[in-house]
């Protein structure tokens, strides 16, 4: 059997057994340790041979500026063409026959840098990826490939209805803010990105105290250590400390139209919420998760007006939540939303129809972290926003100590002064309802 058929295997077993043995599994030895001014983050789990490697660059968007939208992007994607061990072809030659992928993940707090392989190729795996970190060649031949592959990504996207609603809201709700630049960067920044930009960024930024490595899997410290000091440590340690952004300005109502001709309207809208560390960011994500049941059963079950709808809470250092939906009659829908947004700010959920609503909570959530990427990121969301990874063991705590109290209480702090994107037929929609949120 070829290694990838191995890893395939192994991949599969995981999936088959985590949910048996979630339970069993939830008190797996969890450690950190500090090198060079990385820190690392190991959790064993002797379940199956599959290990995860997460490397979490801290900052996303604060390392930003209007013109390097998309720098950390563009410079993860090019270090595939090459490093100074592996050149481009042993680079996919090698990682092709280990069965292995790097994920490149970017958001507003950090970037996310993972790869998920067995433990019999780790090292080799490791070495790879962590030189891709360490030392790409930055070929300004390849570095012109992946820039247009990029632009051409942007441009398609521009030409989706979710991607660029979701784009267009974030900078409408931050304006100003980090939080409102792009991870992956908009055409103008990543055409106007040099390779000295590139190169300087990968000197200054690829520093070991701006990284956080989240290793879950069959692998222990005697192990993981002596890899991690020959290769990413090896890194400057540099003086980066993570701190949250500032809290986003008060900026008021909001909307944006943008007229398109398509078979249905795309409407969403954010507000501010509060802080991680604030009490009330889990109240506030019960609250939303009651209101999109809500928005469910209202405007898709029992209307028909919508095939998506939503109350999204958007997890960041600083939270947001909102409204989203798609739908051919805008006004209807916005009043529905209205509705139910009133009654969620008046009246007392029902503490049994709470309970329920939090244990089917925790069910999905546990279902959507079996994976040992997802317990890394995790652990990784744990450490960064609450300073210490052990917190992520009090998730049910926290979500079980909400009562209907708070959740009428953080619906009638935070849900007010939404910030709508609208895409479609602009003649549609009421302006006066987008005023009454």
């Amino acid at each position: 059997m070829s290694v990838s058929s191995l890893l395939r295997a192994a991949l599969l077993a995981c999936a088959i057994v985590a949910p048996v043995r979630a339970h069993a599994q939830a008190d797996t030895a969890t450690s950190t340790f500090d090198v060079n001014g990385l820190k690392v983050i190991l959790r064993r789990n002797t379940a199956n041979d599959v290990v995860s490697a997460n490397v979490y660059l801290l900052g996303g968007t604060q390392q930003l500026t209007p013109a390097t939208q998309g720098i950390e992007w563009l410079l993860l994607h090019v270090s595939e063409r090459g490093t100074k061990r592996f050149p481009r072809e042993k680079v996919r030659q090698l990682m092709s026959q280990l069965g292995t992928d790097v994920v490149i993940a970017p958001s507003e707090d950090w970037t996310l840098f993972g790869v998920t392989t067995i433990k019999t190729v780790f090292d080799s795996t490791f070495a790879i990826f962590a030189d891709r970190l360490m030392a790409p060649t930055l070929d300004s031949n390849e570095v012109e490939l992946v820039r247009a592959r990029m632009i051409a990504n942007v441009r398609e996207a521009e030409n989706n209805p979710d991607p660029l609603v979701n784009r267009l809201a974030d900078s409408l709700a931050y304006v100003g803010h980090p939080y409102g630049f792009s991870p992956t960067g908009t055409e103008s920044s990543l055409q106007s990105i040099t390779l000295d930009a590139l190169r300087n960024y990968e000197t200054s930024q690829m520093v070991t105290s701006r990284m956080l490595l989240v290793v879950v899997g069959n692998i222990d410290r005697a192990h993981l250590e002596p890899l991690v000091q020959r290769t990413l440590a090896q890194l400057p340690r540099g003086n980066y400390t993570w701190s949250p952004p500032r809290p986003p300005a008060k900026l008021g109502r909001a909307l944006v139209v943008r007229e398109a001709a398509l078979p249905t309207n795309y409407l969403l809208g954010y507000f501010a919420g509060p802080a991680a560390r604030d009490p009330d960011y889990q109240a506030l994500r019960v609250a939303s998760a009651v209101l999109s049941g809500r928005f469910f059963t209202e405007i898709r079950s029992r209307r028909n007006l919508s095939y998506e709808v939503d109350a999204p809470f958007v997890e960041r250092a600083i939270s947001n939540g909102g409204v989203y939906v798609t739908t051919t009659d805008p006004n209807t829908t916005l009043g529905l939303m209205r509705v139910e947004i009133d009654r969620l700010q008046r009246e007392l959920i029902d503490p049994q129809g709470l309970e329920r609503l939090i244990g089917q909570f925790i069910t999905d959530y546990f279902l959507k972290n079996e994976t040992n990427a997802d317990q890394a990121t995790a652990l990784a969301r744990a450490q960064i926003y609450q300073g210490d990874y052990r917190l992520a063991g009090k998730f049910v705590e926290d979500l079980r100590r909400v009562h209907p109290e708070d959740v009428r209480r953080v619906a009638r702090q935070y849900i007010h002064d939404f910030r709508f994107v609208y895409l479609g037929k602009s003649d549609a929609l009421s302006r006066s309802l987008i005023g009454q949120f």
